[in-house]
């Protein structure tokens, strides 16, 4: 199969730093072009602004308060929607090598796949814990779901991530597109109604970023807990998927063996993050008991709770 032609790469961004100058240089790197570069822009104070420019992308300006995972992405979509494909990134990934969109895009030579995401490798700095948990995620051998993967997979048959995906225009508006007012995984949420549409989704392991996250033990509580409430708000998940308590252990049993190997005095700090996860977690699926504070507090997505927080 060719390479798709016309294509739009969507990027949101906010005070990206050095790692988004690096990940806009990657871009122009690659071998194959988006027709389209639309940088999504929320009140950066940094030179995120003029490094898009400098590379020759599109800037779209929103405010901060704006800003939503979904409803900012599907935005996007709609002014991007007359290109075939859509490839979404964060401001934090950086492709590995200048094929590596190309890689990605060739997933749609399969005419069911309605989504492809690449492999996520661990930034050159990351720690063991780090490195794992995109070790664990984003394998070396490339796969293809379908709804029935499911039985066997759980939640993870709609695991995909917006930080490096591609979608077929017409499947993503054909499901609904991004959900608006979604607190975190608003990409899951397409891929499950994907495959519950009878489409495919496709891992690219030869699609490479490296991207991945040194959360502080506060942060990664966090993201479990605003986890916890999108299980809560979008229980058809849970329903129709399973509830990840499987794969939570299983991360735990292969964390502990690959930090054995490697770092084995890193096993207490991992244990009390996936206690704190486990607890966060919980905690998220019974937001409504808490009162606002509480829940902005424990959010990393703080923007959420204003007009949201109540619901």
């Amino acid at each position: 199969m060719s390479v798709p032609s016309r294509f739009a790469l969507i990027v949101p961004v906010r005070n990206g730093g050095d790692v988004w100058r690096r990940a806009a240089a990657a871009i122009r790197e690659q071998a194959v072009q988006p027709e389209r570069v639309l940088v999504v822009d929320s009140e950066s104070a940094d030179a995120s602004v003029e490094v898009a420019r400098e590379q020759g992308f599109e800037v779209l300006p929103i405010t901060a308060r704006d800003f939503d995972h979904g409803g900012t992405r599907q935005m996007a979509a709609e002014l991007c929607r007359d290109f075939e494909f859509l490839v979404y990134m964060t401001q934090d990934a950086v492709l590995a090598g200048p094929h590596s969109l190309e890689a990605l895009l060739r997933a749609f030579a399969d005419k069911q796949v309605a989504i492809a995401y690449g492999r996520q490798l661990p930034r050159r700095e990351a720690g063991p814990i780090e490195a794992h948990a995109r070790l664990f995620n984003y394998p070396a051998t490339s796969q293809r779901r379908l709804l029935a993967d499911a039985a066997k997979l759980g939640m993870k048959a709609a695991f995909t991530s917006n930080s490096y995906c591609a979608y077929r225009t017409a499947e993503l508006f054909g499901v609904g597109g991004f959900p608006r007012r979604a607190i975190v995984s608003e990409d899951m949420v397409v891929a499950a109604r994907s495959l519950q549409a009878g489409r495919a989704i496709s891992y690219v392991a030869e699609a490479c970023a490296y991207h991945s996250h040194g959360y502080t033990l506060m942060q990664e509580f966090q993201r479990y807990f605003d986890i916890g409430v999108l299980h809560r708000n979008e229980q058809w998940l849970l329903r129709d998927f399973g509830k990840p308590d499987g794969e939570g252990a299983r991360f735990v049993r292969s964390e502990s063996a690959y930090l054995m190997g490697r770092a084995p005095l890193r096993l207490p700090e991992a244990w009390v993050r996936n206690a704190f996860k486990l607890l966060a977690y919980k905690a998220g699926r019974r937001y409504q008991s808490l009162p606002c504070a509480l829940r902005r507090r424990w959010s990393m997505n703080r923007g959420y709770w204003p007009s949201g927080g109540n619901s």
